[in-house]
C-alpha cells in the first residue's frame, strides 16, 4: 500500500472498500477530507495556517459502518484516533469528564505512537546491548570491570587468576574468559540456554503514593500531575525475579529499547502529531443536541453546556496537557449519531457550523447482508472458518445458507430492534453453536453449512419475536 502523502481519495476509497460494504457518501466524504491535510501541508505558510478541516458528521442508524469508517481511515492515515462517546461529557462545573480530556486522551495515544516507533529504530543496538547484559548475568565480569574500571580491549569475563601486572599467565587467561564468552554468545543464538534460568531485577508498582482527586470535572490534569511529581520523588521499587534466558532476553530488549529512545524528543514529535493528523471520533452526537424548548433543571440544560464546552475545542483552543500545550485547530472531528428523536439542526449553531459535511448513510438491506458476511477481507465467514481450522474442521457455507442468514438477520431487525450488521455476529454464533461446541470431539472434519441447516437453528427463535428480542 502506498504511504499516506501519496494516497488519492479514489485509492483511500478502494482501500475502505476492502473491509467495508456500501455507503459510498461517506466513503468520498473521510477520503476528500483526508487528502485535504495533505494539501494543506503542501500550502506556504501562513495560509496554511489559515486552513481548517472540513468536520463531518455521519447521519444513520446504528450498525451501518459509521465507526469501522472512521477507525479504518485512520488507521490508512497512521495518525492518532481516539474515538469517544459525546454522552460521556458533562459541562464544567459538574461530576464527569470534561471535554478537555479527549485532547489529553489523543495526546496521549500520540506519544504510545510516537514511542513505539521510536523504539522499533533503535531495535538493533538494544538487542545487542540486552544481549551484553544476559551474558553478564550468566557469566559475571572479573572484579575491576564490576568495580567500575574501563575494561581492556581483550577483557575477558572470568577471572582465572589474572595478573594485575600484566604477565604472560594473566593475558593467557585473560584471552581464554574471552573465548568463553564468545562460546556462550554462540551457545545463547543457538538457543542452547533457553532452559537456563536468570534472576533480574524488576520494577513493580507500589513506589509513589496514588493521589486521586474527588471534585467536579476538570480536576483530572491536577491529579495526573500530582502523580507524575511523586514518581519523580518515589523512585519504582524493584525486587528480583526468575526468568529463563529467552524471556530474560526479551525484557531486557525493552528496557535497553525504553533507555535509548528520547523522551522530550518524542513528546515534542507527539505534540506536533497531534495538532497536525489527529482524529477524533465524536460518537452519540444525537445524544448532547437539545430537544425542543429546555427549562430548568431539564436534562438540555446539562446537553446545551455541553455543546458550549464542545465549542471551543473543535472551533480551536489550546488545551494544556502534561507533555505540554496542544492546540486543536487542524485536529479532524467526525461526529456520528443516529437522530431518532432529534435532527442535527437541534445543535447549537455555532457547533453545526463547525461540522459544515453532512453524510446520510442507509441502512443495510439483505443483499448489504450477504455482502458483508463474504466480501471484506475480515468478513465473519472467513473468520469463523478459520477459527475452526484450528479444530482441523473443513467448514465450508454454501451460497444459500449464507443468503438464508442475511434474510433472517434483516427479518429480526424489522421485528425487533435495528442494529444493523451487528444482527449478523448474533445469527452466525447462533447457527455455529452446537459445531463450535463439539468441535473438539468431532471425528467427521468436515462440515458443510446449508440453507436447511441454518433454518432449522434458528427456526424457533426467528418466528419467535419474544425469543428473538432476547436472543438475537
Amino acid at each position: 500500500m502506498k504511504g499516506i502523502n501519496s494516497l488519492t481519495p479514489k485509492e483511500t476509497v478502494a482501500e475502505l472498500d476492502r473491509y467495508i460494504i456500501g455507503q459510498a457518501d461517506a466513503k468520498r466524504s473521510v477520503a476528500i477530507a483526508l487528502r485535504n491535510r495533505w494539501r494543506r501541508q503542501q500550502v506556504e505558510p501562513p495560509l496554511r495556517e489559515e486552513i481548517a478541516p472540513k468536520n463531518i458528521i455521519m447521519i444513520g442508524p446504528t450498525g451501518v459502518g459509521k465507526t469501522e469508517i472512521a477507525r479504518r481511515l485512520a488507521h490508512l492515515a497512521q495518525s492518532p484516533f481516539l474515538k469517544v462517546e459525546a454522552s460521556k461529557f458533562t459541562e464544567v462545573g459538574y461530576v464527569g469528564r470534561d471535554v478537555e480530556s479527549m485532547i489529553r486522551d489523543l495526546t496521549q495515544l500520540a506519544v504510545n505512537m510516537v514511542t513505539k516507533e521510536a523504539e522499533e529504530g533503535v531495535q538493533g543496538k538494544a538487542a545487542a546491548m540486552a544481549e551484553e547484559r544476559l551474558l553478564d548475568l550468566l557469566l559475571p565480569r572479573n572484579p575491576a570491570q564490576s568495580a567500575g574500571m574501563p575494561a581492556a580491549p581483550n577483557a575477558g569475563i572470568i577471572s582465572l587468576g589474572y595478573d594485575d601486572k600484566g604477565g604472560a599467565d594473566g593475558r593467557q587467561e585473560d584471552l581464554r574468559g574471552q573465548s568463553t564468552r564468545e562460546r556462550f554468545r554462540e551457545m545463547l543464538r543457538r538457543g542452547e540456554l533457553d532452559d537456563r534460568m536468570v534472576e533480574l531485577s524488576v520494577a513493580v508498582g507500589g513506589g509513589a503514593p496514588t493521589v486521586e482527586v474527588f471534585s467536579a470535572s476538570g480536576m483530572e490534569e491536577m491529579q495526573n500531575s500530582l502523580q507524575d511529581a511523586f514518581s519523580k520523588f518515589f523512585p519504582k521499587k524493584k525486587q528480583p525475579k526468575k526468568m529463563k534466558v529467552p524471556e530474560a532476553l526479551e525484557f531486557l530488549k525493552r528496557e535497553e529499547a525504553e533507555r535509548l529512545v528520547d523522551t522530550e524528543s518524542v513528546a515534542e514529535k507527539a505534540v506536533r502529531r497531534t495538532e497536525q493528523s489527529g482524529i477524533i471520533f465524536l460518537d452519540e452526537i444525537d445524544k448532547i443536541a437539545s430537544r425542543g424548548g429546555s427549562s430548568s433543571g431539564s436534562p438540555d440544560v446539562s446537553r446545551e453546556g455541553v455543546q458550549r464546552d464542545l465549542l471551543p475545542i473543535v472551533e480551536g483552543t489550546t488545551v494544556t496537557t502534561k507533555y505540554g500545550p496542544v492546540k486543536t485547530d487542524h485536529i479532524l472531528f467526525i461526529a456520528s449519531g443516529a437522530f431518532h428523536l432529534c435532527k442535527p439542526s437541534d445543535l447549537a449553531p455555532e457547533l453545526q457550523g463547525r461540522f459544515p459535511i453532512r453524510v446520510n448513510l442507509h441502512a443495510l438491506g439483505e443483499d448489504d447482508f450477504f455482502r458483508i458476511l463474504t466480501e471484506p477481507r475480515n468478513a465473519l465467514i472467513k473468520q469463523y472458518t478459520a477459527l475452526l481450522a484450528t479444530e482441523d474442521i473443513r467448514l465450508v457455507f454454501e451460497d444459500e445458507a449464507i443468503r438464508e442468514m442475511a434474510r433472517i438477520a434483516v427479518q429480526v431487525n424489522q421485528k425487533t430492534e435495528d442494529i444493523g450488521a451487528r444482527r449478523l455476529h448474533t445469527v452466525i454464533e447462533r447457527v455455529l453453536d452446537e459445531l463450535s461446541f463439539d468441535a473438539p470431539d468431532r471425528e467427521d472434519l468436515a462440515f458443510t453449512v446449508t440453507a436447511d441447516y441454518v433454518r432449522r437453528q434458528l427456526s424457533d427463535i426467528s418466528e419467535n419475536v419474544d425469543l428473538s428480542r432476547y436472543i438475537l
